[in-house]
């Protein structure tokens, strides 16, 4: 590398990806404490938690009863904090694994259809685009209908044009299809080829790219929490505990921001995570 035609001494060029490297560890290392203290409490916490039933004083002093206290309805906030992650972790990966499962077949049949199909397809699919995802969860919350299952559904639904078209490139890459071309020559089955070995082919980036929509999952999860057409206020979530507690949190903060903080470690810990990924594939 040259800067105004002097070459940078390969001494500075060696400590520089030495610094890069000890950054990436860091980041990487960051990454998983950040992740793994609220896949414990979703996973783990359940089987250690106090109870979080309702009617002790609202929003006590932290003690030998409740070591972090209790929110504005009396309920344990350590018993919130360890049960909450449940709800959040499982109903990510269900929308997300629906999406996909939905997705995947639909792309790798517009790949391998032709034209007409694939251009059909394409444009239903940014009609959907266009649609704002709040949106989605505003007309649900318009017709009344509140339970886990149109949750996760309303949230599938948001991400299905965005892994078609992904699957669909993927599909479609020139050493894809090459393979694919090699294989047709061989005398394989049509279903073999264009489902089968296209599938597996596509299966390394759909996974990268279901990381990277866990954040924007997490979002829209809470966000329809408060919007109302999420969870039933007696779940015990964490979004559902922020929206519960915010008109207390400058009379108690932490009722607020120890499950928001949450969120925020499996959003950022996730986005680190795939970020490392991303750079070590490249």
């Amino acid at each position: 590398m040259t800067v105004l035609g002097i070459e940078t001494p390969p001494v500075v060029r060696r400590r520089a990806r030495r610094r890069g490297r000890v950054t990436r560890r860091v980041l990487r290392v960051l990454g998983i404490v950040l992740l793994a203290v609220p896949l414990l409490a979703a996973v783990a916490g359940p089987l250690f938690a106090p109870s979080t039933a309702a009617g002790d004083v609202p929003l006590q002093d932290p003690g030998p009863g409740h070591l972090l206290g209790t929110d504005v309805l009396g309920r344990d906030l350590l018993g919130l904090l360890l049960q909450g992650g449940t709800t959040v972790v499982t109903l990510t990966v269900a929308s997300l694994l629906l999406a996909y499962l939905v997705a995947t077949p639909i792309g790798l049949v517009v790949a391998a259809r032709g034209r007409i199909v694939e251009t059909v397809t394409i444009g239903l699919l940014d009609v959907l685009l266009a649609l704002p995802s709040l949106l989605v969860l505003m007309v649900l919350a318009a017709t009344g209908r509140r339970s886990v299952v149109w949750l996760v559904l309303a949230v599938a639904f948001v991400q299905l044009p965005y892994v078609v078209r992904l699957v669909r490139g993927a599909a479609a890459a020139p050493a894809c299809l090459a393979a694919l071309e090699t294989m047709t020559m061989t005398g394989e089955p049509w279903w073999r080829v264009r489902i089968v070995e296209t599938g597996r082919r596509v299966l390394p980036p759909t996974i990268v790219d279901a990381t990277t929509r866990v954040t924007g999952v997490v979002g829209l999860l809470s966000s329809a929490n408060f919007l109302g057409v999420g969870l039933d206020p007696l779940v015990v979530d964490w979004a559902v505990v922020v929206d519960q507690n915010m008109t207390a949190l400058f009379l108690r903060p932490s009722v607020v921001l120890l499950p928001a903080a949450l969120l925020v470690a499996l959003c950022a810990g996730t986005n680190l995570l795939v970020d490392d990924l991303l750079e070590r594939r490249s």
